[in-house]
């Protein structure tokens, strides 16, 4: 059933995709009354296919939207995402609107519950990380009613609005910049990529520009978990007792690719003149180091604020971009050679 993207759906909307009556549609959804199991499944996939959410806004407030704006991450303890909520929140404490946040642990099956449970209180506005979602997630935000804004990448088609970085470029950008110091034998350590989407297409554009300079990856290490420099120590000496050639390790996030630089230090290893090193993120964490390992920064500040003002300006109906691609720029610090 065709509906109106700007406008919220109804218990009607449900009842008709369905084929029962809104009292019966209303008992399913609260869970309530006494419904056999095949009519309360019919609602129930009507209501899931449609992205319909529950109003909890009892009473006067029913038709109205709190002045709240769901922002809804994959992790807290990654020290990535709290940048991008200082981004939101510098921008939003200048408006009525109050962030309030939601963490998804990377897993598609608990962004959608997330989703569903924030936008039943009926926000003002979605901030959500990353372009890949469920079809149920999809569903639920084309069909609120309220601006949605997906951040941190641009490498796809976005819901409604998209603000970040093309992490596909980034990867590119990179590989050049290492091909052009004269490294030839590289190898690549990260997350286990299935889920980790943004790091997938960094991957993709790394590999995708070394071959156009007639190089590939010699060896790969990945590892599930959090970004920690004990996993980074590990796999860089697991890395290297394979492939003792490797001149150069890419880094899928500054917080591993420090805890190889920390390690090779250790060894004596000379950086970069024998191995050259680099992450991703741009973590100011890191600058304490005893040699500054290069990196790309993620904008992630930029994006939340940049998101917020998308949020703000289309609650007030102000026209706005709703397609925001940042531009990072290289950081070479001590671990990659510049030619």
């Amino acid at each position: 059933m065709a509906t109106d993207e700007h406008r919220s759906l109804t218990l009607r909307d449900v009842s008709e995709a369905s084929g029962v009556s809104e009292m019966t549609v209303s008992r399913v959804l609260r869970n309530r009354g006494d419904v056999s199991a095949a009519t309360r499944q019919k609602v129930l996939k009507a209501a899931k296919e449609l992205g319909y959410v529950p109003n909890k806004i009892a009473g006067a407030l029913a038709s109205q939207r709190v002045n709240l704006v769901a922002v809804i991450i994959p992790s807290l303890s990654n020290m990535v995402f709290p940048e991008v909520l200082s981004g939101i929140s510098e921008v939003l404490e200048d408006t009525e609107l109050q962030p309030v946040v939601g963490v998804t642990d990377y897993l598609p099956e608990k962004e959608e519950k997330v989703l569903y449970e924030m936008l039943s209180w009926r926000p003002s506005g979605v901030i959500i990380a990353g372009l890949e979602h469920s079809d149920a997630a999809k569903a639920m935000m084309r069909a609120s009613g309220i601006p949605v804004v997906e951040i941190m990448d641009v490498d796809g088609k976005p819901v409604d609005a998209a603000v970040g970085i093309s992490h596909r470029r980034a990867g590119r950008e990179m590989a050049k910049a290492i091909l052009k110091a004269g490294y030839q034998n590289i190898g690549f350590l990260g997350t286990k990529m299935p889920l980790d989407h943004r790091a997938r297409k960094r991957f993709e554009g790394f590999t995708e520009a070394l071959a156009k300079g007639g190089v590939e990856v010699i060896d790969q290490e990945f590892y599930s978990g959090g970004s920690a420099l004990a996993k980074g120590r590990e796999m860089t000496e697991n890395i290297l007792e394979r492939s003792p050639d490797i001149d150069f390790l890419y880094y899928s996030n500054d917080m591993i690719g420090a805890g190889g630089l920390l390690y090779l230090l250790e060894k004596g290893v000379d950086i970069p003149g024998e191995i050259g090193l680099a992450g991703f993120n741009g973590v100011e964490l890191l600058q304490g180091l005893p040699r500054q390992l290069a990196s790309m920064d993620a904008c992630r500040r930029e994006s939340g604020r940049k998101a917020a003002e998308i949020i703000a300006s289309r609650v007030k109906d102000e026209p706005c971009e709703s397609l925001v691609e940042l531009s990072p720029k290289i950081a070479f610090g001590d671990t990659l050679k510049r030619r």
